[in-house]
Order: structure tokens, then C-alpha cells, then sequence
């Protein structure tokens, strides 16, 4: 019985070396790569290398610029509403299976309370009011 055990156990962390042994060669070959080019690379430092890309337009003024964050709020409700989305669909399958209908009801009003709040929450806030 323990002979059996033994090999199951070694079955399984031959299976795990593999995996180990293909990261270990996953990394080596990305450390090989960047040190090529690294070594190969010419490095003629100018003005105009150091200067920062701005779609091929000199940048002017300071490097601080002042960006309107409503854009990353209706980002976020829009994020928050794909989740949503995605939870729906599983949803829908597992509530039409018997003996899961009133238990996933329940559980889905609590997700939907959930957002109805954090929905409310940005409204009374005037975050979805467009200026």
C-alpha cells in the first residue's frame, strides 16, 4: 500500500519538474534575449534621443498636465456594468436548473442591491451629471 502511495507521489512531482523545468527555460530564454540585445545594441546617446515622443511633435511646457477624471469614473461605472453583464449570463443558465432557483434569486437580488447602491451612491454625488 505504501509502494503505492510512493508512486503517486512521484508521479505527481515529475509532473510538477516539468512544468518547473519548462518556466526555468522560458526564463533563461528571455534573459538570453534581452542581454543579446543589450550587447548588440548601438548606444549613440543625442538631444534629441533623450527628449520625450509626443506623436513627433517637440513637447512644449512642463511635463504636468491636468486630466478631468470623470473620464476614469464613467470608465469604472462602465467596468462595473460589464461584470454585471457577465455575472447575468451564468446566472440565467444555473437559475433555469432544478433545485437552483430560489437560492440564485436570492443571491442575484443581493448582487443587483448591491450595484443599485453603488449606483445611487454616484448619483447623489453628481458624478453621472455631464458638464
Amino acid at each position: 500500500m505504501t509502494t503505492h502511495r510512493t508512486d503517486v507521489a512521484a508521479s505527481y512531482f515529475e509532473s510538477y519538474s516539468v512544468v518547473g523545468l519548462l518556466a526555468v527555460v522560458g526564463v533563461l530564454f528571455v534573459a538570453v534575449a534581452f542581454g543579446a540585445g543589450r550587447l548588440l545594441r548601438p548606444v549613440v546617446p543625442t538631444p534629441e534621443k533623450l527628449l520625450t515622443y509626443e506623436c513627433g511633435v517637440d513637447p512644449v511646457g512642463d511635463g504636468w498636465a491636468h486630466t478631468q477624471v470623470r473620464y476614469y469614473v464613467y470608465a469604472f461605472l462602465y467596468v462595473i456594468f460589464a461584470v454585471d453583464s457577465i455575472f447575468l449570463f451564468p446566472w440565467a443558465t444555473v437559475f433555469a436548473a432544478p433545485g437552483y432557483g430560489a437560492a440564485t434569486l436570492v443571491e442575484m437580488f443581493i448582487f443587483l442591491g448591491f450595484l443599485a447602491v453603488g449606483l445611487l451612491y454616484a448619483y447623489k454625488k453628481g458624478v453621472l451629471t455631464w458638464t
